[in-house]
């Protein structure tokens, strides 16, 4: 019991960190205004045809007046914050500090790079400030934040922003288990479903974010 009760007191203290890290977080994002956050694997090469797609998105989503925020590090991540650099926008990086080797890319804007060390107010983060998701191919990390995306709006704990997919040879077995399993079994709702687009091509991405902000007002996803 005296172990546990150490542990404790050692929790109690860990939310001063959490504190921290939110506040600062918080103040940081809030001056660079609205943005689009772009997900994908750390992985991915520089050849990658979607490391390629990346860049064009996000000098795209530049040209669009938005920040483009993603995990700061190598691959995917890498090429959004690139595109972002190179067409003039604001590149934005949030950064989880890992215990093995982890790297900054070196197209994050200094004054736009934010240090976590805990993956949840990381999401949070993304969460608040994103005015839509770009989802290029990855792995757990980025069906994560995918999932978490879609839970919190699904349950009207985030007010409703773009989730767009991108690769479908990638995502459409994805896509089909959810409309076809998860669907099918009335484990979702039909509405759910339109909470997701699917889409390969750089112009289709920009459909549906024009699309969307035609009807929809930017603002910050929940208070």
């Amino acid at each position: 019991m005296k172990n546990w009760n150490n542990a404790v007191t050692q929790d109690s203290w860990r939310l001063l960190k959490y504190n921290a890290e939110t506040v600062n977080g918080f103040e940081k994002l809030l001056e660079v205004g609205p943005s689009i956050s772009i997900f994908g694997s750390a992985r991915t090469s520089p050849q990658d045809i979607y490391y390629k797609k990346t860049v064009k998105i996000a000098k795209m989503i530049a040209d669009m007046g938005f920040g483009v925020i993603s995990g700061a590090g190598p691959g995917i991540m890498e090429a959004a914050n690139k595109g972002a650099k190179e067409n003039n926008g604001k590149s934005v990086g949030l950064r989880i500090n890992l215990p093995f080797e982890q790297y900054t890319n070196k197209y994050v804007d200094e004054d736009y790079l934010l240090k976590f060390d805990y993956f949840f107010i990381r999401k949070l983060m993304f969460q608040k400030y994103s005015q839509g998701f770009i989802v290029m191919p990855g792995g757990y990390g980025t069906l994560d934040e995918l999932f978490n995306a879609l839970t919190l709006i699904q349950t009207k704990k985030s007010k409703l922003f773009p989730i767009i997919l991108v690769g479908k040879k990638h995502y459409k077995p994805l896509y089909d288990w959810i409309k076809n399993t998860l669907l099918d079994g009335k484990l979702i709702s039909k509405e759910d479903i339109h909470l997701l687009s699917l889409v390969e091509d750089v112009d289709e991405v920009k459909g549906e974010l024009t699309t969307f902000f035609e009807k929809n007002k930017i603002d910050i996803n929940f208070d």
